[in-house]
């Protein structure tokens, strides 16, 4: 998770497609999704519909920290020990 929060926090507040945070984090999709939808059922992330970049290509989620996640990813950045969440090191 502290990965994640790191890669969103770095970009805040643009929106970041999974693929990019798949790049960024080195996650896989298998990993990355199913946090990023721990991560929204908590209030640390939002998502949103993206149109396509060009034609032919589906709409893409794309995410961002909410303020809860923000205020979480600063306090991270800070002392990442300094608070207890149980996947943190994902």
């Amino acid at each position: 998770m502290l990965a994640v929060l790191a890669a969103l926090y770095d970009r805040a507040p643009e929106r970041i497609h999974g693929y990019d945070l798949m790049k960024q984090t080195g996650l896989k999709s298998g990993s990355l999704y199913p946090l990023l939808m721990r991560m929204s059922d908590r209030g640390l992330v939002s998502s949103e519909w993206c149109e396509p970049s060009a034609p032919g290509r589906p709409p893409r989620h794309a995410y961002r920290l909410t303020a809860t996640g923000l205020a979480l990813a600063r306090e991270a950045k800070g002392d990442p020990g300094s608070f207890g969440l149980s996947d943190a090191k994902a």
